[in-house]
């Protein structure tokens, strides 16, 4: 970087990060001066562009994407069914093991537990890498759409399940259409909706995690007098009610435009961008809107040439795939596995059978309506906020959960609910705030060129800390093993400790920023802190471009950084 003395603005700092003439000549070139000044206007359109118009313009985009995204109702459905299986007794009748000779009572053994929960997460590593060529080949339709067909299939061995390594073997493939499920529809809904819509597009993936997790406790309560084997083998079956129904409406969705640019498939992405929108938008704003997003593709042609997974580690995209990833990881290591293993521990903790499932029941409906607010304090507040307030929320009710741990809940059995009321409190605060801010920020702070492999990298880190999760977690409340129970809140405490000193210097603030806007923000290598309140004009050299400004700086001297 560079920086020019011009003549001083007071006691502020004028900053203007933008591309340099070089590079602003090569994008020129070649996309042609036409595009430069439609992507200009097309990049101030979305600035203007309120959430109501939004909606009003995007209509189509709102419906394709929650049909995509509703595909991860079955992964979170089928987690939670299996860890709360653990508290099943006609599940550990038929696959668990004796573990009191006297009344012959049957349990999973921890090593099982493990076994089956991190068979998904393997199946998921193995699907997302695979997610990432196969995204970049064929599309986010034909991929999804072979996704739904194996996951169709894959549910067969499952339910006809006739061992513990049968099913094992079951939960493994399933793994990898869920793989291709968990990032897919992030990076699908980043790309057909404007700025306005980000937030509740890709948050929307959250809700639906959380619906399925509501859905399986409801399942499971309402089979948990069933005598049998359909006790189990029922809640595997409804998981088939989804993957035809979303199936045909992936069908009929158009690809991403975004995708078919990278594609050189100018016109097929303004017919795309048109299945996306309502009458309320206009031949001019299609083309408008392309233009910007092949300005965005372009600049960031000019930065790297490769879209391999090699260079996601290259340059300015090193620090966007920390940052993504380790956002993504923090999800599995704030402490929220004891929400994957809620009935569980709620057994653990004393509470009978059927008032841990009912539990947890009320725990993902919160979890349900704290998404539906974090809509309204992400615009308010922004991402960078809402998300450390949520560790530190979050900090305060896993010491009081841990330090709960010391009473004995035989003794007094208001111990059992406090712990199981600050399970709930958790839940809530983190649907608000780590749960649903997440997805956000791994879509928005990956580049648009390798934003799907960007996502696989990121969605793998938290697999692998989720393997970790279910190796110590069945071991911490299991009785068998280290039987902590409660106290394993103060453990988790310590490790969102940590999670909250990364992301106060490292996480950055995307919030209203174009894809293009965030492109310049870390290619100048702007602070994390700094990221909300400097300005930026990607068009500085197009028709004089415009001030911008750093708001917060104390110096009084320009600085141009090219």
């Amino acid at each position: 970087m560079a920086a020019d003395k011009i003549e001083p603005y007071g006691e502020q700092l004028e900053k203007t990060a933008s591309l340099s003439p070089g590079r602003e000549e090569n994008v020129a070139q070649a996309v042609g001066e036409d595009v430069m000044h439609k992507a200009k206007e097309g990049t101030d359109a979305e600035h203007n562009m309120s959430v109501k118009e939004a909606f009003k313009k995007y209509p189509k985009a709102v419906l394709f994407s929650v049909i995509f995204s509703t595909a991860i109702v079955m992964e979170g459905y089928d987690l939670v069914m299996i860890n709360s299986f653990y508290a099943q007794p006609q599940f550990n009748n038929k696959f668990g093991t004796i573990t009191d000779p006297v009344t012959g009572q049957r349990t999973l053994t921890a090593a099982w537990q493990t076994g089956l929960s991190n068979a998904v997460q393997v199946g998921s590593i193995l699907g997302l890498m695979m997610n990432g060529y196969l995204t970049d080949r064929f599309g986010y339709r034909k991929t999804m759409l072979g996704a739904l067909f194996f996951m169709t299939c894959f549910i067969f061995i499952t339910f006809f399940a006739v061992n513990i390594q049968m099913l094992l073997a079951g939960e493994l493939l399933c793994g990898f259409p869920w793989g291709v499920f968990q990032t897919l529809t992030v990076a699908f809904a980043s790309e057909i909706c404007p700025v306005a819509l980000r937030p509740y597009l890709t948050t929307y993936v959250n809700l639906c995690w959380v619906f399925g997790q509501f859905i399986a406790s409801g399942v499971l309560r309402g089979f948990l007098d069933v005598e049998g084997e359909w006790a189990y083998k029922g809640p595997f079956a409804l998981q088939w009610m989804w993957p035809v129904p979303i199936a045909i409406g992936v069908y009929l969705s158009p690809e991403s435009p975004w995708w078919l640019v990278r594609q050189g498939r100018i016109e097929d992405a303004k017919a795309a961008l048109r299945g996306f929108t309502g009458a309320a938008q206009s031949d001019a704003d299609i083309e408008r809107t392309v233009a910007m997003i092949q300005h965005t593709n372009e600049m960031e042609k000019q930065y790297k040439e490769g879209t391999s997974y090699l260079d996601c580690f290259r340059g300015v995209d090193l620090r966007r795939t920390e940052i993504s990833a380790l956002v993504w990881f923090i999800q599995s290591w704030c402490g929220a596995s004891f929400m994957g293993y809620s009935t569980y521990f709620y057994q653990q903790a004393g509470l009978a059978t059927e008032r841990a499932f009912d539990m947890s029941m009320v725990q993902y409906a919160l979890g349900a309506i704290g998404t539906m607010l974090s809509w309204l304090l992400m615009q308010k507040v922004g991402r960078r906020k809402l998300y450390i307030w949520g560790m530190v929320g979050q900090e305060v009710l896993l010491l009081m959960i841990g330090g709960l741990g010391f009473a004995n809940p035989s003794e007094n059995s208001g111990i059992a609910w406090a712990v199981g009321t600050g399970l709930l409190l958790f839940t809530f605060v983190y649907d608000l705030t780590v749960g649903p801010v997440c997805y956000c920020l791994v879509a928005e702070l990956s580049s648009t060129r390798l934003r799907a492999k960007t996502v696989v990298l990121a969605r793998n880190l938290y697999n692998i800390g989720g393997i970790v999760n279910n190796i110590i977690t069945p071991r911490q409340l299991n009785p068998t093993a280290w039987n902590w129970g409660a106290k394993a809140g103060l453990f988790w405490a310590g490790m969102n400790g940590l999670c909250i000193v990364w992301a106060y210097f490292r996480l950055p603030e995307p919030k209203g920023r174009t894809y293009a806007e965030l492109d310049l923000l870390f290619e100048h290598k702007v602070s994390a802190r700094r990221f909300a309140s400097t300005h930026i004009d990607q068009f500085a050299h197009v028709d004089g471009g415009r001030d911008v400004r750093d708001e917060k700086a104390e110096y009084d001297v320009p600085v141009h950084i090219h």
